[in-house]
């Protein structure tokens, strides 16, 4: 008796196995790398270049202000002598002061540039996930896992690797006037 409830119960355990293998190859999937994926995405590589050549724009105004500082600064060496210890004391003050100002509108301009870029990234980031979902549903895959600097998974076949592919899409949609999307109202909040 209980070598038949053994032999059953094997049976079972074997068409279990048996079915769920058989269940789990029949789903389609695939994976992104998505590091690579922001990497060559053109619509990245335009926020980046806007950004670099904002961050020089503002990089410019703030050298003349560094530039006239380090010229008072020098005089103010050669004059120090000249016109005493009281003289120096306030315009030493004087100076200090400047210097923290350059310093905290250095701060401010890095800030507000990586808060506008981030702002674009985090926005090209959504419509990228958004894409990549419809993508899944258009070509019929069950999963789509993301690799990169946040790995989802620890292995995948390389045949499933649609990186490529939706690069490709996405760098086509963007320049065929797709280029950025308004964010809708509710978006906004």
């Amino acid at each position: 008796m209980k070598k038949s409830l053994l032999i059953i119960g094997l049976a079972f355990a074997m068409f279990s196995c048996n079915n769920a293998t058989q269940s789990s190859s029949e789903h389609k999937t695939a994976y992104v790398d998505t590091a690579k994926l922001l990497e060559e995405n053109d619509e990245a590589k335009d926020i980046e270049s806007k950004y670099k050549t904002k961050s020089q724009e503002m990089g410019r105004e703030l050298e003349g202000e560094a530039k006239q500082f380090q010229n008072d600064a020098a005089t103010f060496q050669r004059d120090a002598q000249v016109k005493g210890m009281a003289w120096a004391q306030q315009k030493s003050a004087e100076l200090q002061k400047r210097e923290q100002q350059l310093g905290m509108k250095q701060q401010a301009m890095l800030q507000t540039l990586q808060q506008e870029s981030g702002k674009e990234m985090d926005s090209l980031v959504k419509r990228i996930k958004e894409y990549i979902k419809d993508y899944g549903k258009k070509n019929s895959y069950e999963y789509i896992y993301g690799t990169g600097d946040a790995a989802s998974i620890l292995y995948a076949k390389e045949g499933y690797d649609i990186t490529e592919k939706v690069s490709k899409e996405l760098n086509e949609k963007y320049k065929a006037g797709g280029k950025k999307e308004e964010p809708k109202a509710e978006e906004k909040k």
